[in-house]
């Protein structure tokens, strides 16, 4: 067989009509147990793009590991054209540990492109840049809320990557936010290598949310329809929701400590005046309502039970006026 038509991924090669897990060995642990990355790869026997989902980029962000597993178990993956990349979850070590990070403390995502020669986050990073990255179209990246923080189901463009509207239109999720790319992330090498990638958030970490699994496999089945991808079985269904473009958000933040409870919900348009919380004493001494002075859509709820002054406990959409 010609080597030309094959996808390499490490050292193997995956050929047009070929279904294979690739499982590439990134690391050891303490116990010289090899680390590997299973990597799901499916190509059609007629040319196409290549379209890559991925999750757990942070270790603890499972809804989005939850996402890319059912489009696997639902072989939403088999594509009509071109080839589809699943890698479910990225960053396994941080998985094991049910963290964020990796045991150094660093974030996987503000070290790309990363070293062959640097820590071990860094070498994952490396790893995905010069393996991944150059044999791809097209990415969606699935991430969730970081602590108690619950995002609204959204995609994440960049204000200067506007061609991607359309993609993200086409994905359809509730809410598209416009956001910078951050320096060192998965988005950004993305970018400065020709890669259209739509980064997806939804959820908070730690947690398992059906709602938001639906809304990023439903997305997921448009965006392959949109490419001519989808499998004749894979129907996206109706969403039941309009999508809106948020272009900027600011954090509210309480000027009270102490016990946290919310009266709203992710996702709900918030009127000035609205009460919005309360945070209140665990000696039944004092009891301050948290009252809106702006008005929007809340793109972030702070479920922790406990707060400091000052923490951020909701972040908001700007100049969006109610549809």
């Amino acid at each position: 067989m010609d080597r030309s038509d094959g996808i390499k991924i490490f050292t193997e090669f995956v050929y047009p009509g070929e279904q294979k897990i690739v499982e590439v060995t990134v690391a050891q642990l303490h116990t010289m147990t090899p680390l590997k990355i299973p990597i799901f790869v499916n190509r059609s026997t007629t040319p196409g793009p290549v379209v890559m989902f991925s999750a757990g980029m942070h270790g603890d962000e499972i809804n989005g590991i939850d996402i890319v597993r059912e489009l696997i178990a639902q072989n939403i993956n088999i594509p009509k054209i071109g080839t589809i990349i699943c890698v479910p979850l990225i960053n396994i070590l941080s998985f094991i540990n049910k963290s964020r990070v990796f045991p150094d403390g660093r974030d996987l995502n503000r070290l790309f492109p990363g070293s062959a020669d640097g820590s071990l986050a860094s070498r994952f990073a490396y790893f995905i840049t010069k393996e991944i990255v150059p044999i791809v179209d097209y990415v969606v990246d699935f991430h969730t809320g970081g602590g108690k923080r619950f995002n609204v189901a959204q995609i994440r463009v960049a204000p200067d990557q506007l061609e991607l509207m359309d993609l993200a239109a086409e994905f359809n999720a509730p809410f598209t936010v416009m956001t910078q790319n951050i320096e060192g992330s998965f988005r950004s090498i993305c970018k400065e290598n020709g890669v259209k990638m739509l980064l997806f958030e939804g959820g908070m970490s730690l947690n398992l949310n059906q709602e938001i699994t639906t809304i990023g496999v439903e997305g997921s089945k448009r965006l392959l329809q949109h490419l001519g991808m989808a499998s004749d079985h894979v129907i996206p269904s109706a969403p039941t929701y309009t999508n809106k473009i948020i272009h900027k958000t600011t954090w509210l933040r309480t000027n009270h400590s102490g016990l946290f409870k919310t009266f709203v919900e992710v996702g709900e348009y918030i009127s000035i005046g609205q009460k919005i919380a309360t945070v209140y004493d665990p000696f039944g001494q004092y009891e301050y309502d948290e009252i809106a002075k702006k008005e929007g859509y809340l793109i972030n709820v702070n479920h922790t039970s406990l707060v400091y002054q000052g923490d951020a406990i909701f972040n908001i959409s700007k100049e969006h006026k109610h549809e």
